[in-house]
């Protein structure tokens, strides 16, 4: 399951309205086949690794990170019936898919056609991994990253406003496989003005994955970009992740509303004494910050550290 997750992660922000799920066929104790959505959401990851697999499909053991959906559809069969087709003989499954379309029903087909089918196995990490469609199913939103780059005491740019560069090149990398990773990237109005970013994806081999760019705004948005007025209008961008990199005002309006799932903060061994990274977010006491946040990964980027966190909901 773990390389199944794996697979799934290479479809983040490629796929949607589509999971990226991650699929793999072991028989044996070899594996057959390997699959993970592709652009655009077809093939399925399943349909891949079925297709990879060919005949030692049959009898063996097949891994995927969600349900396998139960739906046709013109672009293609369900999966749960080539699974079926395939001789499969049990499922392995992270997630039940919240799909009213398949929703327990590819499971049932499986059973019925009397492949052995076990769930939940390594559920919160699939979940993490397909987080953005889980998300945009239960709650009708994109799934919400909040990206700050920070100096140890907690600022964003000089007090004249220089911003370039807080954190080293290695930071600055991972914050562009972020954005590869997201279908959605968004600004305030104060950055655009200021900085005019390009916000696309510079890393070699992945610049056609930069996302669409958004900026919070009550006027219009240039061209090439989509406006919302308030960090709550966000359920009418397309796309099923967001990041959300700028500034202090854009990035304390989405923790007002409490929308942020996900804390990406970059920190370089600096002091400046500048710009502070946050405004008001709607603390009436100190007792309320506290149990909303849990620390998912720490990591060491050249001389800058990366802390990752992620909002605590029922």
């Amino acid at each position: 399951m773990g390389a199944a997750i794996a697979l799934g992660e290479r479809g983040r922000g490629q796929t949607a309205p589509n999971p990226n799920v991650g699929c793999v066929i072991v028989k044996d104790g070899c594996v057959v086949g390997r699959g993970w959505t592709q652009p655009g959401g077809r093939p399925h990851a399943e349909a891949m690794a079925l297709e990879q697999a060919g005949v030692q499909a049959r009898g063996s053991t097949l891994y995927v990170t969600l349900e396998p959906c139960a739906h046709r559809s013109v672009r293609g069969p369900a999966c749960a019936d080539s699974i079926i087709d395939s001789g499969i003989a049990r499922v392995v499954a992270a997630v039940r898919d919240p799909d009213s379309r398949t929703d327990g029903q590819g499971f049932a087909r499986l059973s019925a056609a009397g492949i052995v089918v076990d769930v939940g196995v390594r559920s919160v990490e699939a979940e993490r991994s397909m987080a953005g469609f889980l998300f945009r199913r239960r709650r009708q939103r994109p799934h919400i990253s909040l990206k700050l780059a920070l100096s140890l005491d907690g600022c964003i740019a000089l007090a004249d406003g220089s911003s370039k560069w807080i954190t080293g090149s290695e930071a600055r990398a991972h914050g562009h496989l972020e954005r590869a990773r997201a279908d959605v990237i968004l600004v305030g109005r104060g950055t655009y003005d200021a900085d005019a970013p390009l916000l696309d994806v510079r890393l070699p081999g992945l610049e056609g994955r930069s996302p669409v760019r958004a900026l919070l705004t009550h006027g219009d948005a240039p061209a090439g970009w989509r406006a919302i007025a308030a960090p709550g209008a966000i359920d009418t961008l397309e796309g099923d992740t967001l990041l959300v990199e700028g500034g202090a005002q854009t990035a304390s309006a989405f923790l007002k509303a409490d929308l942020v799932d996900r804390l990406l903060i970059y920190r370089a061994p600096i002091l400046i004494g500048g710009k502070p990274s946050l405004a008001d977010i709607g603390l009436a006491n100190l007792a309320d910050a506290h149990g909303r946040w849990k620390l998912l990964v720490t990591r060491t980027l050249g001389n800058d550290r990366l802390d990752i966190y992620e909002r605590i909901r029922e």
